[in-house]
């Protein structure tokens, strides 16, 4: 069984979610089928694993989308399995099982800033109607999704025939020594980190005003902000303490949960929400909105919420200046983040796999 899988989505130089979720994916999918992985830029190759067998084909933005399985057919592969469900399916002479991370942008249209312009457009429009994501979806051979959660709302949505598959997202875990060496430091740290976008769904604005009823705390941001971003906070909160850093590498990232009172994110949608599962495996608490797919993924480790109440944001992360509860909940984030692994993620694809090869060799 030949099993080709789509790393055109991995980022250069650092990941995103999904590219992240590619990268752990394949590094365990490797080892249990014969496994070639698709790029559209040899620099991808720098954030895969090393010494993956690859073959280039033109990008996903590209006008060629749509007949790329003329370029993959040459692969002669029994599956393909693609981290998104836009790839072009035309023409395919091979199994195909397509992944839907989330349906944020069903109530939150506005696209990834990043993307070429033609692209926005079409994102927009895409995400008018449900039907286009019906035609995606049942246009393939099976659908894999991140979550229990987002696999209700494909149901509730009827949005496939096709067999859907959890292969749920994950986190590379440090070693346990290096899990909550200073908890009653932690505890009285007084700071909170929050790794994420600043796109309107994710809410900064509750944890920039969380921050200012919390005038001893300094509120970490992560990510890249643009100063429209900042301006933004800054006047949601003028009296908070904010500190913007524009990007983190990974190693920052890490020692910055390992002397943080807890992770934060507001978010009123989500997919996933991989930073829950790294703060955790760490033992940093995390304080997150009540949301169904945060509930799946911190289940009885976190604190929550309303996602749009700074009061009850504050309030719970009060509870963990505490000593014995700032244990507590470290205890039981390690014990949550343990229940997400790449290795369960790849066997689910591997098993799909396997049963999309028997249903073609049957007919």
């Amino acid at each position: 069984m030949r099993v080709v899988y789509d790393c055109r989505y991995v980022r250069v130089g650092r990941h995103d979610g999904i590219s992240r979720y590619t990268a752990g994916v394949v590094g365990e999918l490797q080892h249990l089928v014969d496994l070639v992985v698709l790029i559209s830029d040899e620099r991808q190759l720098e954030m895969l694993p090393a010494g993956i067998r690859w073959r280039r084909v033109s990008g996903p933005t590209s006008v060629l989308e749509p007949l790329v399985a003329l370029q993959v057919n040459r692969l002669r592969p029994d599956v393909v399995i693609t981290p998104m469900q836009t790839m072009g399916t035309a023409f395919r002479r091979y199994r195909v099982a397509l992944t839907v991370h989330d349906l944020i942008y069903y109530s939150n249209p506005e696209p990834p800033h990043d993307l070429p312009g033609f692209v926005r457009v079409l994102w927009r429009l895409y995400h008018k109607a449900w039907w286009p994501q019906r035609m995606l979806l049942n246009g393939g051979d099976a659908v894999v999704t991140v979550s229990h959660t987002t696999e209700g709302l494909i149901a509730q949505h009827d949005l496939t025939r096709r067999p859907v598959v959890v292969a749920r997202n994950a986190a590379d875990l440090p070693d346990p020594s290096l899990v909550a060496t200073d908890p009653d430091a932690q505890a009285g740290a007084r700071s909170i980190v929050y790794m994420g976008s600043f796109m309107p769904y994710k809410n900064v604005e509750t944890l920039a005003r969380t921050a200012e009823l919390l005038p001893e705390y300094t509120l970490h941001l992560l990510s890249r902000s643009t100063p429209a971003d900042e301006q933004r906070l800054r006047d949601a909160a003028p009296r908070a303490r904010l500190v913007f850093h524009r990007g983190v590498s990974d190693e920052e990232y890490h020692e910055l949960l390992r002397r943080s009172t807890a992770l934060v994110t507001a978010s009123l949608d989500e997919g996933f929400g991989i930073p829950l599962v790294e703060s955790m495996g760490y033992g940093t608490p995390v304080v997150v909105s009540d949301i169904p797919v945060f509930e799946e993924i911190g289940g009885e480790a976190a604190l929550y919420a309303p996602a749009t109440d700074p009061a009850a944001f504050a309030e719970r992360i009060r509870s963990l200046e505490d000593p014995a509860e700032w244990r507590r909940r470290s205890t039981l984030s390690r014990a949550q983040a343990e229940r997400f692994s790449w290795a369960e993620s790849a066997r689910a694809i591997a098993g799909l796999a396997g049963e999309l090869t028997r249903r073609a060799r049957s007919r």
